[in-house]
């Protein structure tokens, strides 16, 4: 089935289910974090539902001493922070009138928190009195997705509320206090917010790793060759005296340099040539940080460009098209399924069957301590590609949005195969062991999402700026074209064929390791 027709046999019942909400009570009050979310939910419910944003915390800790109680079970003041009075206001007077308030914040522990705030911030002004509260969460901001939480509201989570509770009564009562130590030891530095306790012990346990560093020098001898025909490529020593060199077996320059002179004077041939198939799977979506990580990589954008960036794409160009990408914080790796299904019919359509595995790949995030309260980030409508995207976007805005597009794609299409070459070089005796590696790409897979030709951006697909268009190289095997012309090379040598010495090169590294001093008192903790 397309998934489009998927797509809305899926909402036929949860739409059906939605509207007995409006039928039943003539006005419905829905309360989200953020402005952006209330306009896309307030168009997926439609009639008969208000939708306003708290914009985070509706109230705060009293700016005073005191304000945790220790000797009253940690009880703790509350007030309504200055900045938020205007918005709750707002949604007191949107409350006037209403039968229900539908608390729809994130589904991690913030949320349940600021779900919690409002409620009892409107419970203290008396406003609830007739009002059915109810908490609903989503983690696709999806019509489908909303829809059902709608149609399926709890409570609000006592144990989420209390733990949020506890953690804010421990910032308050010890990590507070450290943000002036901090201040002192790192000029310059902002307030570390509420994870002072945190970040101050990640600094010392840190500058103890970098006291503990200790380097170590170690040598490695690699040597240009040439068979009988005249092929040329190079080789690292592997072997020498008949003992494999592990690496720190060559520990100086002076031993070093002996070695480089063992190899030249030795009669070389090649003893072997094989070739093995390799895998390699596609990455999971995007979540935030890999986000940030990716376009630092490759596109040299700062974590604040980045995010910068990516908001706007969330928020959308076109205010009628809405946003391109999906909400852009989150540490989440999978997608919904009709996302899923989407991706994989463009995969399929682009790139060929061969390109799709049979089965969908879903993926989950190896955090033990992720929350996932959002899907991964990835474009809303996959069929909008990089090239159709082109005109509506900004230089960086095209940059970021063509990461997120090819690594969404390529999540759901199959492995790339990669063959390798490895040529052993050796004396008559075998004591003198030499390797080279190359490989060459047999099957692309995954890595055809990276192959695509994207225009400047503000330029219609299928024109060009200026006539000329340089295109990057963004494929994640920037040096696969090197790595081929090796692997030809070395395909082409044939065994038994002698080899002669044209120069030998040893080369310095400098590796560094704890001490065993603090690797026992890492151990011991």
């Amino acid at each position: 089935m397309c998934a489009c027709k998927f797509f809305l046999a899926c909402l036929q019942p949860l739409t059906s289910r939605v509207a007995l909400l409006t039928t039943s009570a003539s006005r419905n009050l829905v309360v989200v974090e953020s402005p952006s979310k209330a306009k896309t939910i307030e168009k997926y419910l439609g009639e008969g539902f208000t939708v306003l944003a708290s914009y985070g915390h509706v109230r705060d800790l009293v700016a005073k001493a005191g304000s945790v109680r220790t000797e009253d079970d940690f009880s703790m003041l509350w007030e309504v922070s200055p900045s938020h009075e205007k918005q709750l206001q707002a949604i007191l007077d949107a409350l006037s009138g209403c039968s229900k308030l539908i608390l729809a914040t994130d589904p991690d522990r913030e949320g349940e928190a600021i779900s919690w705030h409002v409620r009892e911030t409107l419970t203290e002004r008396q406003v609830l009195a007739g009002v059915h509260v109810e908490r609903v969460t989503f983690s696709e901001i999806t019509k489908g997705a909303v829809l059902e939480a709608m149609a399926n509201p709890r409570e609000i989570s006592q144990p989420l509320v209390e733990a949020y509770l506890a953690r804010r009564a421990l910032d308050y009562l010890v990590g507070f206090t450290l943000s002036p130590l901090l201040w002192r030891k790192l000029p310059g530095a902002k307030s570390a917010g509420r994870v002072q306790s945190v970040v101050l012990r990640m600094l010392c346990e840190r500058e103890s790793q970098v006291e503990a560093f200790v380097s170590q020098e170690f040598w490695t001898v690699d040597a240009e060759l040439h068979d009988e025909l005249g092929v040329h490529f190079n080789a690292r020593l592997t072997h020498l005296d008949g003992e494999k060199l592990d690496k720190f077996a060559l520990g100086s320059e002076v031993t070093a340099l002996d070695a480089a002179g063992k190899v030249a004077m030795a009669e070389l041939h090649i003893s072997s040539v094989s070739t093995t198939q390799t895998k390699r799977q596609p990455a999971p979506p995007f979540t935030t940080s890999t986000m940030q990580q990716e376009a630092a990589k490759r596109l040299g954008f700062g974590t604040s460009r980045t995010m910068s960036v990516a908001q706007r794409l969330y928020e959308g160009v076109d205010p009628e098209q809405g946003g391109l990408i999906t909400y852009m914080r989150t540490d989440g790796v999978q997608m919904s399924a009709d996302a899923v299904e989407a991706v994989r019919c463009e995969a399929r359509r682009r790139f060929g069957e061969a390109h799709v595995p049979p089965a969908a790949r879903f993926y989950k995030t190896r955090a033990k301590n992720a929350q996932e309260a959002h899907e991964a980030v990835r474009p809303t409508d996959v069929t909008l590609s990089p090239e159709r995207a082109a005109a509506l976007l900004t230089a960086d805005q095209l940059k970021l949005y063509t990461l997120v597009w090819q690594r969404a794609v390529a999540s759901q299409m199959e492995n790339a195969l990669i063959d390798k070459v490895k040529v052993e070089v050796c004396d008559p005796s075998a004591d003198t062991k030499l390797s080279a590696t190359g490989s060459t790409m047999r099957f692309k897979g995954w890595m055809a999402a990276y192959d695509i030709k994207v225009p400047d951006a503000g330029v219609p697909a299928g024109e060009e700026a200026d006539g000329n268009m340089e295109v990057e190289d963004e494929s994640p095997n920037g040096e696969a074209q090197e790595d081929a012309m090796k692997q030809e090379l070395l395909a082409a040598l044939k065994e038994g064929a002698r080899v002669e010495v044209d120069n030998t090169l040893p080369v310095q590294h400098w590796w560094l390791s704890l001490t065993p001093r603090f690797r026992s008192r890492r151990q011991q903790r």
